[in-house]
């Protein structure tokens, strides 16, 4: 019982901007303790109602997901994976990530049985990203047929090139977040990295 007690809090920092304080945060008990450097908050797990997770790519990395909790009263909580060191360099620390995530999941499970987990964006959001996703690649291969018919080969295999980088991005955000059901504290390794199923 001792050593239960003198074993660290689950855990996780991060400083989600470029410029901006780092923010802490650690279970207590039933209660999520966030230090945002300026001032502390405490959560009561209870209150969480619904916990989503993301896939969130940026203009700098692919790599990005997020964890967001919704709590009764409307607030919204959303750390993520990635955290930012200066204005060009990002840690990236799946494991202990995706081990906090764990921790926490099952934290709010226990505190709220009746807690909604979810993956991917909702079916709204994600119908539109998938729509117009879908449209833009139609017309990309629209137009990379009509230069190589009107012989703008140039034109063509430009479009080629942009049909496979916009696949490349879109792809991986339609796929990653659709939406879908979880049991109360399942964790998808799919939207959190860092487990042992998904070691990069």
């Amino acid at each position: 019982m001792q050593a239960e007690d003198d074993a660290p809090k689950p855990s996780w920092r991060q400083r989600p901007k470029p410029i901006g304080f780092e923010i802490a945060y650690r279970l207590d008990g039933d209660t999520l303790e966030i230090d945002s450097t300026r001032k502390v908050d405490r959560v009561r797990l209870s209150a969480v109602e619904q916990v989503r997770f993301l896939y969130a790519p940026s203009n700098v990395t692919a790599k990005s997901y997020r964890t967001q909790l919704q709590l009764t009263d409307g607030k919204r909580i959303t750390f993520g994976n990635l955290s930012w060191r200066s204005l060009t360099d990002i840690d990236r620390d799946d494991a202990r990530y995706h081990a906090f995530v764990t921790a926490l999941s099952a934290a709010i499970a226990r505190a709220n049985p009746k807690a909604r987990f979810v993956g991917g964006k909702p079916f709204p959001l994600w119908l539109a990203l998938t729509v117009v996703g879908g449209l833009s690649l139609v017309m990309l291969t629209w137009f990379t047929l009509r230069a190589f018919q009107q012989g703008a080969t140039t034109a063509g295999w430009l479009g080629i090139i942009l049909g496979a980088a916009s696949f490349w991005q879109v792809w991986p955000m339609v796929r990653l977040n659709r939406p879908c059901e979880l049991s109360c504290g399942e964790v998808p390794d799919e939207l959190v990295p860092g487990g042992q199923s998904r070691p990069d």
